[in-house]
């Protein structure tokens, strides 16, 4: 009886899943736009459900009740990040520490880092030149175009943009400038982009996984691809601020100052 009673308690504190199938369990009930499924089943079942995307678990939180309960609450016990293969390959593995997957001493260290050297109030202020900068340069291509009566492509130019803006600040020089990426750079950023926000078969079977992985070669082959040509590029910056005498004022030139 008391075996009963405490599987039955223990069944009472799991989330509702929806129903599964073997091996996939609910990787069927995922669409093209994933955030919109899990918002439908969650509108279906509970704001807090269990779902299992292959071999791993996964609790989807819809409610702003729970998010607190999750993001606040019990902050501590949720801050790490799953374990995927795209972030931990583009990430040296999950030496960034915008992709480090577990919170302990490491990101610590590297957060402080962050905070005091690269992201500190100053240094921001700093950077505001460039913010100013690409702003205006912004405002008046598409003002030109306006005049001229050119069809503008926004996507392209935001993008530009923000790429101008974090490139000038990390490396010193405008995206346009960076050599290394062979006339290939928007389509790198949007090919990383695009890694980052899929996943792999080891993401869902972590045993398996790999196996299809390789068989199949099409995001191990993109993720290679992208990784060689972003090291390349990582590399050739590193070399030319080494190759500089005077101290840079971007983050790369402060990174390899501390």
């Amino acid at each position: 009886m008391f075996l009963l009673i405490r599987k039955k308690q223990n069944k009472q504190q799991i989330p509702p899943t929806p129903p599964r199938l073997p091996i996939i369990g609910n990787l069927h009930q995922l669409g093209d736009l994933s955030h919109r499924s899990l918002w439908q089943l969650s509108k279906k079942y509970a704001p807090v459900i269990l779902l299992k995307l292959g071999a791993v678990p996964a609790v989807v939180i819809s409610s702003a009740m729970a998010a607190k309960e999750v993001l606040k609450t019990n902050d501590l016990h949720a801050c790490s990040r799953p374990v995927l293969v795209g972030n931990g390959r583009l990430s040296y593995s999950y030496s960034d520490v915008s992709f480090t997957y577990t919170y302990g001493d490491y990101w610590r260290k590297m957060r402080k880092i962050c905070v005091l050297e690269h992201f500190s109030a100053r240094r921001g202020q700093s950077f505001l030149f460039i913010r100013e900068e690409e702003v205006a340069l912004l405002i008046d291509t598409i003002s030109a175009c306006s005049f001229s009566a050119t069809p503008v492509d926004l996507s392209e130019k935001i993008l530009s943009f923000t790429a101008n803006i974090t490139c000038r600040a990390a490396f010193g020089k405008s995206f346009q400038e960076i050599k290394g990426l062979d006339g290939k750079r928007f389509e790198v950023i949007r090919e990383v982009s695009a890694i980052l926000a899929s996943f792999s078969a080891t993401d869902f079977f972590p045993k398996v996984g790999w196996i299809i992985e390789r068989l199949t070669g099409l995001l191990h082959s993109r993720i290679e691809r992208s990784f060689r040509e972003l090291d390349v590029l990582y590399q050739r910056v590193t070399d030319d601020h080494i190759k500089l005498e005077e101290e840079q004022e971007d983050i790369v030139g402060g990174r390899l100052m501390v």
